[in-house]
């Protein structure tokens, strides 16, 4: 009983030297400054509202700033909204339109952009301690600095709505919203590609010795590897997919810091990849590291094979983990990534060819310079995942089941990482990855952002959203997550103004004004006219039609050398008349045309434009490129078109979509 009294009195006092932060009651909190934090804040504080976006680290943009510059997208046609406007002032960046490999400081420097233009409060370096309820409503959050922990650093917070943009979800988590970890069988949902995974990629070839001593079990098996039994194809469990660190490295002699020697470094972490190169010799590196150039001679490292970054079967506990416990788990991470790269670069018993290639390469000087030019970001690619109102499954992801309350979509592979590293028939073989796509644009419903109404009236989770294993593999892109928490925010400013719960607002008005207000600005929307679109599109001749590589679910191709003249008409609805720049999207097809013509006609006069094959840059991870066609004053109405036809043409000529972008935007 004393112990509570004086507990309660600590409380009181925390409550009385906060009293300037306890005073004010934010309209919307958003916990987790990742990139859908970052969006969600920004969106908010555009509407009008008192916003407080809290961030446990000193840097703003997650994974996006951490090292992931080489943006996993799927579909173009999926990502709308602030989302997309960031990629477009990357692409102003570097001098394009677009652009989705960037370096990791420049895309920071565009999210303290978006934060500075709304003035939005952050404070950096305090982190979750607990949340008061009050019947099913979030009342206040308490937090602490997380360079000084401790109730000397308490603060005590208070909103009208709060959104869990973290990673983890320790919002959702601690409000006491039921959520899931690991893997569910795939008998729960009806899936397929759920549960235990035993699949070719990412796979040790076979006969692969995983004993200390080749050929001797009682020797013990080499690091990394798990003495788990293999279960049933599909079984449940609650293993975590492997995180790794998306590495920036630069072969810029000027800029290049070199590959030095971890002080808890241990060589026989790596005994597996010597065993691997025996067994499957490397002409490169690219054999063993995914490689992905960045500008200005820097990479996007990411894992490739059966051994390379991912750091198998390490991270079970992190999910749930207090926060010690989690910083010893990225401590490892890092340790276990930045001694891949000496130990590739230094032991001897590497390939000397290899070695050389690897010390070409060093950490540089200009990114992530108050961290010792590593990367603070963990890829925490699954943690926990909400219970929500609504489940996204494998159903959704096929479209097999198509739900009516989308607030943003997805387009990736079906995507997760090997969970563990075993033993099956005296092989070492890594199991749970999963790589399956084939499949178009897809929504995500507004209830799988939201609680179970009798578990949190007032909280919103965009990031570990409520989605099975392998469905969440394909929503958990960054710049998905961007897409939802706009949405997310939209959600919450009105659920703010009309003073009900999250689960009561008016979802058709709520996709309404992310359609009609996509950069919470109020500028004039970009019209974006699809070949899908039929009000909008009329076709002369015969055209095939295309589901991959394409912007939306597909594209119309016709064969361009024949004597008969084909063509599509993409008639927009212009709004309001003005000056208008014109894109044409291609699709990277085989055989496709060196050359395509194009007519605009801006309901007065026409002009043909021929865009050739040098024309169209495609990034290196996406399927298509956006063409300038020009700039035009287009009169409001269905005055004007553009016509893509197969004049001049000596290949496949392709109709995808046509994009109208307001001068004024």
């Amino acid at each position: 009983m004393k112990k509570k009294i004086i507990n309660s009195i600590i409380l009181l006092l925390l409550f009385i030297s906060n009293e300037g932060h306890a005073q004010q009651v934010y309209d919307i909190v958003v916990y987790g400054a990742t990139s859908g934090g970052v969006i969600a804040a920004y969106t908010a504080k555009k509407e009008g509202k008192s916003v407080l976006l809290i961030e446990p680290g000193k840097h703003v943009g997650g994974l996006t700033t951490g090292g992931l510059g080489y943006t996993d997208i799927g579909n173009k046609y999926a990502i709308t909204g602030i989302s997309r406007d960031f990629y477009r002032r990357i692409g102003q960046h570097y001098g394009k339109f677009e652009q989705w490999i960037f370096e990791p400081h420049v895309a920071e420097q565009i999210f303290l952009g978006y934060l500075k233009s709304a003035k939005v409060n952050v404070l950096y370096q305090h982190r979750l301690v607990s949340v008061k309820k009050k019947s099913g409503f979030i009342k206040e959050i308490t937090i602490e600095n997380s360079d000084k922990p401790g109730r000397s650093s308490y603060k005590i917070i208070r909103a009208t709505i709060f959104i869990d943009c973290s990673y983890e979800g320790d919002l959702m988590a601690k409000a006491g919203v039921s959520y899931v970890t690991g893997r569910e069988a795939n008998s729960m949902y009806n899936e397929t590609y759920n549960g235990v995974q035993l699949r070719e990629r990412h796979q040790f070839p076979d006969s692969i010795d995983p004993y200390r001593v080749p050929g001797y079990p009682q020797s013990g098996l080499l690091w990394g590897i798990s003495a788990a039994p293999l279960d049933f194809q599909g079984a449940g469990d609650k293993k975590i997919q492997t995180y790794n660190f998306r590495i920036c490295l630069t072969n810029n002699p000027s800029n290049r810091i070199t590959i030095t020697k971890p002080n808890d470094y241990n060589a026989s972490h790596y005994g597996l990849l010597l065993r691997y190169l025996e067994k499957k010799p490397a002409k490169d590196l690219e054999s063993f590291l995914n490689i992905n150039l960045l500008p200005n001679h820097k990479t996007d490292i990411n894992n490739n094979g059966p051994f390379s970054t991912d750091m198998i079967g390490m991270n079970y506990a992190y999910p749930a983990a207090d926060y010690a416990t989690r910083g010893e788990i990225q401590q490892a991470h890092e340790s276990y990534t930045k001694g891949l790269l000496y130990f590739i670069g230094h032991d001897e018993r590497m390939p000397l060819h290899l070695r050389k290639l690897m010390l070409q390469w060093g950490y540089p000087k200009d990114e992530y310079t108050n961290n010792g030019n590593f990367s603070p970001q963990m890829y925490v690619r699954e943690a926990r995942r909400m219970k929500g109102e609504y489940v996204m499954t494998q159903a959704n992801c096929e479209s097999k089941e198509v739900v009516s309350d989308g607030i943003g979509m997805a387009a990736y592979t079906m995507d997760s990482h090997n969970c563990q590293r075993i033993v099956v028939n005296g092989m070492v073989k890594n199991e749970g990855n999963v790589e399956i796509g084939g499949f178009g644009p897809y929504p995500i419903s507004y209830r799988s952002i939201i609680p179970k109404a009798n578990e949190c009236k007032n909280l919103l989770v965009p990031v570990c959203l409520s989605a099975t294993h392998i469905a969440y593999g394909s929503i958990r892109m960054e710049p998905v997550f961007m897409v939802l928490s706009q949405s997310a925010a939209m959600a919450a400013v009105l659920a703010s103004d009309t003073k009900k719960t999250v689960q009561q607002i008016d979802i058709n008005k709520l996709r309404q004004i992310l359609k009609t207000n996509p950069l919470a600005d109020n500028s004039t929307p970009e019209i974006l006219v699809d070949n899908d679109d039929d009000a909008h599109v009329v076709k002369t001749g015969i055209w095939s039609t295309i589901h991959q590589k394409c912007y939306g679910p597909s594209a119309f191709t016709a064969d361009g050398k024949t004597d008969s003249i084909k063509s599509v008409q993409f008639i927009p609805t212009i709004v309001k008349s003005g000056k208008y720049k014109v894109y044409s999207y291609y699709p990277k097809l085989e055989n496709e045309t060196s050359v395509t013509s194009i007519i605009v006609f801006d309901g007065k006069t026409k002009k043909e434009i021929v865009v050739r094959e040098s024309d169209i840059q495609v990034e290196g991870q996406t399927s298509g490129e956006w063409v300038d066609l020009g700039t035009y004053s287009l009169p409001s109405g269905k005055k004007s078109l553009v016509e893509i036809t197969n004049k001049h043409s000596d290949g496949v000529v392709v109709a995808d979509a046509i994009l109208f972008v307001p001068e004024n935007k």
